[in-house]
């Protein structure tokens, strides 16, 4: 039997330890732990959350990699189309990790009401078109349907439904220049309304409207198999740039890759201060938790003194001793850390089903609730990490036991 683990127990089990001097602090350091686990749980899953909620947004407009002719220089309107009949296309076979290709084309119009107009970019989808993410966006009518024979109907958001007095079910008409001569009379569509979309992403909404591809490519003149780019969704945002430098290896020379990241460059770099802030609140959450830890290691300590003299003068090593505390201290840490996470999941669990707690101003974080998302494996890993960093934190309060003198420690009172 291990001795330390056992009086370590019959410390912690005892009734007298729990009507001793300690118990109300041994207490507020559970509380500590519990209330540090709780705070770096929800500032992990509502950081993670948000970001990966941005990042499906800003990659349901555009993919997460986008494959387009040089000559474009790389501009949201498709100038110089790209041909369908590509080796990588329908499926990017070569390159593994790929979810989804489609061929699209951005054109840039106004629409004109009786009352405004708004100027628009027209994004020209066709069969191949992945809508699962807009499911979720949709707040009005249905989404559109491309197959078979060209047709009028077009998606907008919520957004230009406001600014141009527009619902489901209305039609408009859309003009659109002549990119090569803008002297030229302009083309002209009229377009109805099949569904309203909000992303919450304004940027975004403001200007995108969902049309049939065909339109795009009769009034740019370009054939039937000819799209403006393609957008790529990959299965591992993570391994989004590696993957796009396997994409340019696999395409011809006169094509280009493009990543989210690079397009959006300044909403990544502020996505990227959230792994900071999240490192800072995890830190400043294991010292606060760590020195509650201490305090109560060092009451302890003293309160059994004369419980120390005696294993010293039985034979008791000092390192013997200390694992006897070093034992109860991680029965406090396990105790404050399986508190902590049945609050701290139980919170992110009702805010992941009913979405209680609501951004104060959602155009500043592009969504209306605060997000939430975590996995097992960070669960463990936080709370492995916790665990051990405070034990590491109490072996130097820990050395104290061998500056005990077992005479003067029996005498103690």
């Amino acid at each position: 039997m291990n001795l330390e683990f056992f009086i370590a127990k019959r410390l912690v089990t005892g009734k007298e330890h729990k009507i001793s001097i300690s118990a109300p602090i041994i207490k507020i350091a559970i509380a500590a732990i519990a209330l540090g686990v709780i705070m770096m749980l929800v500032a992990i899953s509502t950081g993670v959350g948000l970001k990966h909620k941005i990042r499906e947004k800003i990659a349901a407009f555009n993919g997460h990699i986008q494959i387009y002719n040089y000559d474009n220089n790389t501009s949201d309107v498709s100038m110089v189309p790209v041909s369908l009949d590509q080796e990588f296309y329908p499926e990017f076979k070569s390159v593994s990790g790929i979810r989804h290709i489609q061929g699209v084309a951005t054109k840039a119009g106004i629409i004109r009401t009786e009352e405004t107009f708004e100027g628009i970019l027209a994004k020209g989808v066709g069969p191949d078109y992945n809508w699962d993410v807009f499911k979720e966006f949709l707040v009005d009518g249905s989404l559109t349907n491309f197959e078979g024979e060209i047709n009028s109907e077009t998606l907008i958001s919520q957004v230009l439904s406001n600014r141009l007095n527009l619902k489901t079910g209305d039609s408009f008409v859309a003009i659109f220049f002549k990119e090569d001569d803008a002297s030229k009379m302009p083309n002209q569509r009229k377009f109805t309304i099949t569904g309203i979309y909000d992303s919450g992403f304004e940027e975004l909404d403001g200007s995108y409207i969902f049309i049939d591809l065909r339109h795009i490519q009769h009034m740019n003149k370009w054939a039937d198999n000819e799209v403006g780019n393609f957008e790529i969704f990959v299965d591992d945002f993570d391994e989004m740039d590696n993957k796009a430098k396997e994409i340019y290896g696999k395409t011809l020379s006169n094509l280009d890759t493009q990543t989210i990241k690079d397009k959006y460059y300044r909403i990544f770099e502020w996505l990227g201060l959230f792994d900071f802030n999240i490192a800072l609140i995890i830190g400043i959450m294991i010292i606060v938790g760590g020195i509650n830890m201490i305090t109560a290691l060092l009451v302890l300590i003293l309160e059994r003194t004369q419980m120390i003299g005696i294993l010293k003068a039985l034979g008791s090593s000092n390192w013997s001793i200390r694992k006897i505390f070093l034992y109860n201290a991680t029965y406090l840490i396990g105790v404050g850390l399986l508190l902590g996470n049945i609050i701290g999941l139980g919170i992110i669990g009702l805010q992941y089903k009913f979405r209680m707690f609501k951004f104060p101003n959602p155009k500043e974080y592009y969504i209306d609730y605060i997000p939430v998302h975590l996995d097992v494996m960070t669960v463990v890993l936080l709370n492995i990490g916790v665990l051990i960093l405070c034990l590491l934190m109490l072996l130097l309060p820990s050395y104290i036991i061998t500056k005990i003198s077992p005479v003067k420690a029996i005498k103690f009172e």
